[in-house]
């Protein structure tokens, strides 16, 4: 079975809402048949790379909140942030454009890498005091290397602005036409989707509803024919 999840680094609910999906995942009974892979969505698409905020001021600006609103909202955020066992900075934090992450994460995914990394940029923007932002791109090559990522080969990437950007335009896309305004989005197999970071239970349900109602594979039946199996080709006879 195929999970594809639609986030965004910069979501704080796509950081709490992966940790609950997974926490579902690890007690489903067929985990391991599970591929997961994760999609883009910029929640700031039109910002410019160098355009860097403070989260607050980004919230009181975006949404029309106030300083204590936005401030409220954030511990809130803390909050559920830590019921999941994840570190979550209430204060400091600031917001910029995601795109070069997204690209990196497509890179990533080419080397089985792409789980890991996109919890390490989690972990980076959410609970740790260096900025994501600000810092250029090599902040991203070192993120890169963590995740086991070839670091002069990231550097690559994140210098050349074309490399991986069709497959991060092509996942926003993907997501409109399956009706995402939002994320994180989950889709199970291209038959279910789950908006928002539900509960563990939701992806319980969600997980075994999907697996129980996998179309099984269908024979054509045209008699027999020649094929290879475990023990070997059949060889024609010919009289």
């Amino acid at each position: 079975m195929r999970v594809e999840i639609w986030s965004d680094i910069a979501c704080p609910w796509c950081y709490v809402g992966k940790a609950r999906f997974e926490k579902a995942l690890a007690a489903f009974p067929h985990r391991d048949q599970v591929q997961v892979v994760h999609r883009s969505f910029e929640l700031d698409p039109g910002r410019a790379k160098g355009d860097v905020q403070p989260v607050i001021a980004m919230l009181t600006k975006k949404y029309g909140m106030s300083e204590a609103q936005a401030e409220a909202g954030e511990d809130n955020l803390g909050a559920q942030a830590a019921a999941e066992g994840l570190d979550y900075r209430t204060r400091g934090r600031d917001h910029g454009n995601t795109f070069d992450m997204h690209r990196l994460l497509h890179f990533a995914k080419e080397h089985g890498r792409q789980d890991a990394l996109i919890q390490i940029l989690y972990r980076a923007n959410f609970a740790e005091e260096r900025s994501l932002f600000t810092e250029g791109d090599e902040r991203l090559v070192e993120l890169a290397v963590e995740a086991g990522l070839d670091g002069d080969t990231a550097r690559e990437v994140l210098a050349d602005p074309a490399a991986y950007a069709d497959e991060v335009r092509a996942d926003e896309r993907e997501a409109a036409q399956l009706g995402a305004g939002g994320v994180p989005f989950f889709v199970l197999d291209r038959k279910y989707g789950v908006s928002g970071a539900q509960p563990a239970e939701v992806f319980t349900q969600a997980l075994t509803q999907a697996w129980g109602e996998r179309s099984p594979l269908k024979p054509v039946d045209q008699g027999d024919a020649e094929a290879c199996g475990p023990e070997g080709c059949a060889v024609p006879q010919h009289g």
